[in-house]
C-alpha cells in the first residue's frame, strides 16, 4: 500500500503526453481514423439510493492510525438462492479504541459492524435478510469469496478478517450454517483476499487465502511528531507472512497444504486471481503482494506449484522497482488467447499491466497501452476487466483513493479522496474515458472493495463499490450500444460444479474472444461467476469452446446473441494438451 513516494520522474511528461494523445472523442476523430480508436464514452449511473441499498463500511479510525483502518473491506456478488438475481454480500469492520491491547481481536459489539446480505428482489430493489441468513459476522472484516465448496447446486461464502475467518455453508433454504469449526478454516492472523479454485483438478474447490502481514495492536508512532501529520505506518516495518491453503477433502473438512502445495512463500498479500498463464491446462495463481516482489505461482501439476514471479518478469514494474500491489485481475485483453495482468499500486508508481509473451514471460506494458499516464497520480484498489460496451474488448473499471488521510499535507497534486477510473480498450491501447462517462466518475471517494456482474440481467455488465469508512454504491450500466453480448452460466459435473478455472473461447466475425471463470480477483472482493462476452454487432456466437478444469472439451455452434446461456459440462473423456 505505501511506497516511498516519488515525485514527477523523467518519463512522467512523455507518459502523460502519451494519455492526452490517446484520448479522442467521436468527435475529434476524422473520416480517415478507425473507429477503434475513439474514446466512446459509458455511461454508469448511482442507483444506491433508488435500489434500497444502505451499507457504511465501519473502519472505526483513531487517533492512534493502526494499519488495519486504511484497509476498507470487500464485496460480493452471487446469486445465494437461484432465482436469476444478483444479490449482494458486504463485509464489515468493528469497533476500535485508541488504545487496543496487544492481542486484542475486535469484535461486532453492534449491528452497526455486522456484515450484511441483501437480496434482490424482481422489482430490482434490495432487501437486508443479513439475520435470517445468520451471516452477522465476526471480527474485524476484510475479504470474501464465493464458491460451491461441496458441489450441492448451491453458493458458499468465506469470510476473512483480522484475528480469524468464517466459512459458511449455503443450506438451499436462505440460511447459512457456520462450519467454520468443524471444516477446519478458521486459521489466524491478518487474512485479506482469498480464491475458490480447484488446485488439483479432483473437482472439489480447494481455498487459497492471502495473509497481510504479521501485526498486532503496538501503538508506534509513524510520521512528523507535530500535530496533524501522523501517518500510517508503511508496511515494511511489519515481516510478511505465508497464505494458508486449504484442501478439499470431500466430506465438508480441509487440510491446510500450503507448505505440501509449494504456496507457503511469505508475502504481503493483498490481491489473489488465477489464470493459466503458460497454456499447459492447468491454473495458475498470481499474487499482488504489497511494496515487495509480486508473485506467480505456476502449477506443476499433481498437486505442487513454484513461485516464478521473477522469471516471469511480473514481480517488479517496467524499471525493476517494487511497489504496492493492491487489486489485481488476470484476463486476456489483447485476444491473442493468453491471459495477462493487471496490478494496482498507489499515486507516482503507475498501475502495472503485464502483456503474456506465450513464452513464459511477460511485458511490462503500462506505459505503450497508455495504462501508465493516466494512472500516474492515482492510488487503486479494486481492479476488473469487463466490455462495458460490448465492443468484444475488455476494458477496465478502478475503485481509487490514497491509503494516507494525510497525503495531500506533503504531496498537494495527490489526493486522499479519488474518483473511479474508466478506461476504454480501444484496441491499440487504454483510453481514459472516466470523465465523460457519468456524474459517479467525477465524486471522489476512498474506494477499496469492487466487484462486477450484470446485476439487472440486460447484457450490460454493472458494478458495486466499496469504500474506507463511508458508504457502498452500486452502479448500473446504462450505456447506450446496440451492440450484441452473451452470457454464460457453467455448471460443472465432473469439474467443481460452479466450472471456476474453466476457460472459454468464444468466435464471432471480431475473431476469438477467451475468458477464465473465476470468481476471484479485484480486491477483497468476489465478483459475478458468469462469464460475459461483447459481440459487437453480431448477433450469433459462430463457436463456443470450453476447456473444462477436468480436461474435457466441448464445443458448441451457432448460438443467438442476446441471451444468459446455461451449459453442462457433459459427459466424456479429458482432451491431452
Amino acid at each position: 500500500m505505501f511506497k516511498s513516494l516519488i515525485i514527477l520522474c523523467f518519463l512522467c511528461p512523455l507518459l502523460l503526453s502519451i494519455a492526452s494523445a490517446q484520448t479522442k472523442t467521436a468527435e475529434d476523430v476524422t473520416s480517415s481514423e478507425p473507429a477503434s480508436t475513439v474514446a466512446f464514452p459509458g455511461k454508469f449511473v448511482d442507483i444506491t439510493a433508488k435500489s434500497h441499498l444502505l451499507f457504511n463500511n465501519k473502519a472505526s479510525h483513531t487517533p492512534t492510525k493502526y494499519l488495519i483502518e486504511t484497509m476498507g473491506s470487500g464485496v460480493a456478488l452471487f446469486d445465494y438462492d437461484n432465482d436469476g438475481l444478483l444479490d449482494i454480500f458486504f463485509v464489515n469492520g468493528a469497533p476500535l479504541a485508541s488504545t487496543m491491547p496487544k492481542g486484542t481481536i475486535p469484535q461486532k459489539t453492534d449491528s452497526k459492524y455486522w456484515n450484511r446480505l441483501f437480496h434482490q428482489k424482481k422489482d430490482g430493489t434490495f432487501e437486508d435478510v443479513t439475520e435470517k441468513a445468520g451471516l452477522q459476522g465476526i471480527g474485524y472484516g476484510m475479504g470474501v469469496a464465493v464458491g460451491d465448496y461441496d458441489n450441492d447446486g448451491y453458493e458458499d461464502l468465506y469470510v476473512t478478517s483480522y484475528g480469524g475467518n468464517r466459512l459458511y455453508h449455503n443450506n438451499g433454504n436462505g440460511t447459512f450454517t457456520d462450519v467454520t469449526e468443524r471444516s477446519g478454516t478458521g486459521g489466524s492472523g491478518w487474512s485479506t483476499s482469498t480464491a475458490w479454485v480447484d488446485l488439483d483438478n479432483d473437482g472439489l474447490l480447494d481455498l487459497v487465502v492471502l495473509r497481510y502481514v504479521k501485526w498486532d495492536f503496538d501503538d508506534v508512532w509513524c510520521g512528523e511528531h507535530r500535530e496533524g501529520y501522523r501517518s500510517y505506518c508503511h508496511p515494511d516495518i511489519f515481516p510478511a507472512i505465508s497464505a494458508l491453503v486449504y484442501h478439499n477433502d470431500g466430506d465438508g473438512k480441509f487440510s491446510e497444504v500450503s507448505a505440501k502445495m509449494g504456496l507457503d512463500k511469505p508475502g504481503k498479500g493483498l490481491g489473489i486471481a488465477i489464470g493459466d498463464f503458460d497454456r499447459d491446462g492447468k491454473i495458475d495463481l498470481a499474487v499482488a503482494n504489497d511494496s515487495m516482489l509480486e508473485f506467480l505461482y505456476r502449477n506443476k501439476g499433481k498437486g505442487t506449484f513454484e513461485e516464478v514471479g521473477l522469471p516471469a518478469e511480473i514481480a517488479v514494474d517496467g524499471e525493476g522497482r517494487t511497489y504496492a500491489g493492491m487489486g489485481i485481475d488476470f484476463q486476456d485483453f489483447n485476444g491473442d488467447g493468453l491471459p495477462d495482468l493487471v496490478i494496482t499500486n498507489l499515486a507516482n508508481q503507475k498501475y502495472a499491466l503485464y502483456s503474456n509473451n506465450g513464452d513464459g514471460s511477460f511485458t511490462y506494458d503500462s506505459y505503450m497501452t497508455g495504462i501508465g499516464g493516466m494512472t500516474l497520480l492515482h492510488s487503486g484498489w479494486g481492479i476488473h476487466f469487463l466490455d462495458y460496451d460490448n465492443d468484444g474488448r475488455k476494458d477496465l473499471l478502478v475503485a481509487q483513493g490514497h491509503d494516507l488521510d494525510t497525503i495531500q499535507l506533503n504531496y498537494p497534486q495527490l489526493r486522499y479522496k479519488e474518483p473511479m477510473l474508466l478506461a476504454r480498450n480501444t484496441g491499440k491501447g487504454f483510453v481514459d474515458v472516466s470523465s465523460q462517462s457519468g456524474d459517479v466518475f467525477h465524486q471522489a471517494w476512498v474506494g477499496r472493495g469492487l466487484a462486477v456482474g450484470d446485476i439487472d440481467n440486460d447484457g450490460r455488465i454493472d458494478a458495486v463499490v466499496t469504500t474506507n469508512d463511508g458508504p457502498a454504491y452500486l452502479l448500473r450500466n446504462e450505456t447506450p450500444t446496440s451492440n450484441h453480448w452473451i452470457t454464460l452460466t457453467l455448471v460443472g459435473h465432473r469439474s467443481n460444479h460452479d466450472g471456476i478455472g474453466a476457460e472459454i473461447k468464444i468466435t464471432t466475425s471480431l475473431g476469438a474472444q477467451y475468458n477464465i471463470v473465476s470468481t476471484a480477483g479485484s480486491y477483497l472482493s468476489s465478483s459475478d461467476r458468469r462469464a460475459h462476452f461483447g459481440l459487437g454487432s453480431d448477433t450469433n456466437v459462430k463457436t463456443i469452446e470450453i476447456h473444462w478444469p477436468s480436461g474435457i472439451v466441448q464445443t458448441l455452434k451457432d448460438l443467438p446473441a442476446d441471451q444468459i446461456l446455461k451449459i453442462d459440462e457433459p459427459a466424456g473423456t479429458p482432451a491431452k494438451r
